[in-house]
């Protein structure tokens, strides 16, 4: 493991992050606005209980020649004020401030319009509540202002002691259930977590304990689609990599086998004519060093072809061709080669090019094909001695189809339907005379794969005018040429 990756954090430890972390802030702001919310009502029950015990001690107040006078005994005024855990402290005052009945030191709340509570039936008093401290403690206290029919003052003050003990148990209780339920949620996403990883760390282990020569599909044992997909993925790299290392193998293979009759020749030969004098016999062993060159480098070319053309494969842009460029150039090629090596008797026909056609193909590959049924058709489409080969390069769009058809027809024996496809696999070659030196095999081979690579069909029958053979493949066709 590299220092880079052991500082990175675990994809189980990534997704509990993200996660707990907004079910942690949700929780805290609900928890927040829950025991807010119970703070508030609880003091309004608090208040609404003490602003009763205001009125009632204010409803036993009377006006005696002007004067307000409590009218409760101190039997009476503790039955009215009792309170089996706080204390309650009450005055009754004049509206000058003087003291009627109750307790020194209590200050009144200034009670202004906007103190009125609606949601009490007595619309016509208002009164305020506050917080103070009486004596050294603190108090809630509530002030009813006096009125026309009630001129005095009333202050009710309690301690805060029991509302405090409510509110803090009902922080206890509403906060200590809610994180024991987010530890055992945190528990259970990680179970559950570590459980849906499971497949990602065995294909882990799978991938880490193989060595390079195991490239064998990896077991799908996924619990989810995106695991399966994962491990479809691997395997599919590893089919590639597989067929990869086979084609290099094979051509590894194929160069090593092939290659070692022609240099051996060549050598053979080379040694023969260093032993001869006779200039005659030297220019015969030279020749036959250069056709036995031409055997070999035409043997590299086309296994390089194909070499390039496995590589290729998944991986070809096709673009538009032009069909008429690429048969005039393999036709001017073939023409050069034939003057060049003494064969002009040969009768290359080209039809169906009248109008510009293009193609989607790749161009290189294209002409690779073309080239390669050209020289196919030269080497075993010929109809025997005394008669003049004829090869012909026919052209047919299909416009319903989309498909253009590059056929290349000879006048040879043709061949039987069972070796058609058997001509078509690597090192596979036709029996007959041989007209072009260098001949492997490989030719049809080379057209097939590159056929396949640019979503072509290539095929292989007998043609019905000439009685040879007729090796077509049908293109995709693009847009006109301009």
């Amino acid at each position: 493991m590299s220092d880079h990756s052991a500082s990175l954090v675990t994809l189980r430890q990534r997704l509990l992050q993200h996660v707990l972390t907004p079910l942690f802030v949700m929780w805290c702001l609900g928890t927040a606005t829950t025991v807010g919310l119970a703070y508030y009502f609880t003091l309004k029950a608090f208040d609404r209980a003490l602003l009763d015990d205001a009125f009632a001690l204010s409803a036993h107040v009377r006006l005696q020649s002007d004067e307000p006078t409590l009218d409760l005994s101190q039997r009476e005024l503790a039955s009215l004020l009792f309170d089996q855990s706080e204390k309650i402290f009450f005055a009754v005052q004049r509206r000058d401030g003087s003291l009627v009945a109750g307790h020194n030191g209590l200050i009144a709340t200034i009670v202004t319009e906007s103190a009125v509570v609606s949601d009490t039936p007595r619309t016509d008093a208002r009164f305020a509540f506050a917080d103070s401290v009486h004596l050294g403690v603190p108090v809630r206290t509530v002030t009813l202002a006096p009125t026309a029919s009630k001129p005095w003052t009333t202050i009710i003050a309690q301690t805060t002691g029991s509302r405090s003990a409510l509110i803090e148990r009902l922080l206890l209780y509403s906060v200590v259930p809610q994180v024991l339920l987010l530890i055992a949620l945190a528990a259970w996403l990680l179970v559950a977590i570590g459980r849906d990883l499971a497949p990602l760390n065995r294909l882990r282990v799978a991938l880490q304990g193989r060595d390079t020569t195991d490239l064998s599909t990896i077991p799908t044992a996924a619990s989810s689609r995106d695991v399966a997909q994962l491990t479809d993925a691997a395997n599919a790299l590893l089919s590639r990599i597989q067929q990869a290392i086979q084609a290099q193998r094979e051509f590894t293979g194929n160069v090593a086998h092939e290659l070692r009759n022609p240099l051996a020749g060549i050598r053979a030969l080379a040694q023969y004519g260093l032993r001869q004098s006779d200039p005659a016999v030297l220019r015969e062993q030279l020749q036959a060093i250069a056709k036995s060159e031409i055997r070999a480098s035409h043997l590299i070319d086309q296994l390089l072809a194909l070499a390039l053309a496995d590589e290729a494969r998944g991986q070809m842009a096709l673009t538009q061709v032009s069909l008429n460029e690429v048969v005039e150039d393999c036709v001017t090629d073939m023409l050069q080669r034939l003057r060049q090596s003494g064969h002009s008797n040969v009768e290359l026909t080209v039809s169906g090019l009248d109008q510009p056609l293009s193609v989607m193909a790749n161009e290189s590959m294209l002409k690779g094909c073309l080239t390669n049924l050209l020289n196919n058709a030269l080497a075993y489409g010929g109809p025997g001695d005394n008669v003049i080969p004829r090869i012909s390069i026919s052209v047919h769009a299909d416009a319903n189809a989309g498909r253009i058809a590059l056929a290349v027809v000879d006048n040879g024996p043709g061949l039987a339907p069972e070796l058609a496809k058997q001509l078509q696999q690597r090192w596979a070659r036709g029996q007959g005379s041989e007209r072009m030196q260098g001949g492997a095999g490989l030719g049809l081979a080379i057209v097939v794969r590159y056929a396949e690579l640019m979503g072509a069909t290539f095929t292989l029958d007998k043609d019905e005018t000439s009685g040879g053979l007729r090796a077509s493949l049908a293109l995709r066709q693009a847009e006109l040429a301009a």
